[in-house]
């Protein structure tokens, strides 16, 4: 049964100050909502509390993608379609152009945002991992100014965050330094796309004669929130590929998801695949030596 239309009240700021003006007066009335993918399907089933919403969408000051030469700087409102077909994004984030590619349809893709994705807090969020490999920083406005967090600091707890009522999520920094990385990311679900995640996986490594000299593993639907596998980078860092070491990241990782039974999955089948998405991903690593050789 969907919600009742009368129940709620809407507003459209037509800036950035006026949106916040708004936020400040009344810090947790309003609900912002951008793209509305999340909140619509909670409305159509009738889950979505009446209350005051506030749409962002139309913020010219959320929709830019900024590049300098240290990093990019992608507005909170920038769509899925946006990041799919921003020429650096595809080739110096392509972790992250992937997962943009992943969630939902064409239609999702066209109005769902990175921001959103962010504060909507999903630990099956498709974009996330991406994010934390890559170390991201956030960006977060309101009357009192803009404060810049580094992105693995958001997520307190199952869809719990630092934002504060008064605040939005302003824009999502990157870092352009990763040209040398290996790249890799799958998504564990019913199908490649228009499905939750049963486990993601976003990666990146960097060999140095050999040896590990950096690694990132960030993995979503394993745990409350998104994760970095830091004990299991810790276990790579300084040493080879070999036989051994990917025996000692499968039990280092399997000991840091804390993964749950739902109706998409078991606990078991997530610890097995993640296990599994961290041997394939250090083999590959392993594998990007023996290439350059050749």
């Amino acid at each position: 049964m969907r919600s009742d239309p009368a129940e709620f009240e809407l507003v459209a700021p037509d800036s950035l100050p006026k949106a916040l003006s708004l936020l400040a007066e009344n810090p947790g009335t309003w609900l912002p909502i951008a793209g509305g993918t999340d909140v619509m399907v909670q409305f159509a089933a009738g889950k979505l509390p009446a209350r005051k919403l506030m749409s962002i969408w139309n913020l010219g000051e959320l929709r830019r993608i900024e590049v300098s030469l240290g990093e990019i700087r992608i507005g909170a409102g920038c769509t899925y379609t946006d990041l799919r077909k921003h020429e650096i994004i595809v080739r110096e984030f392509p972790l992250l152009a992937r997962a943009a590619s992943w969630v939902g349809g064409i239609a999702n893709q066209n109005r769902g945002t990175i921001g959103g994705n962010i504060v909507n807090a999903s630990p099956a969020a498709d974009s996330l991992p991406a994010l934390l490999a890559y170390e991201a920083e956030m960006i977060l406005v309101s009357v009192r100014g803009e404060r810049r967090l580094a992105y693995r600091q958001f997520h307190k707890d199952y869809k719990k965050t630092e934002l504060a009522p008064d605040e939005l999520v302003r824009a999502v920094c990157l870092s352009r330094k990763y040209s040398g990385y290996l790249s890799y990311t799958r998504k564990v679900g019913a199908r490649n796309a228009q499905a939750i995640s049963k486990v993601c996986v976003a990666a990146l490594g960097h060999l140095n004669d050999g040896v590990v000299a950096d690694v990132r593993i960030a993995m979503g639907s394993v745990a409350p929130v998104p994760i970095r596998l830091a004990e299991t980078e810790k276990i790579l860092n300084g040493r080879r590929v070999e036989p051994s070491l990917l025996l000692l990241a499968r039990k280092t990782a399997a000991a840091e998801i804390r993964p749950i039974d739902d109706i998409r999955s078991t606990a078991r089948y997530r610890t097995e695949v993640a296990n599994n998405l961290v041997a394939e991903f250090l083999g590959q690593l392993g594998s990007s030596r023996k290439a350059a050789r050749e």
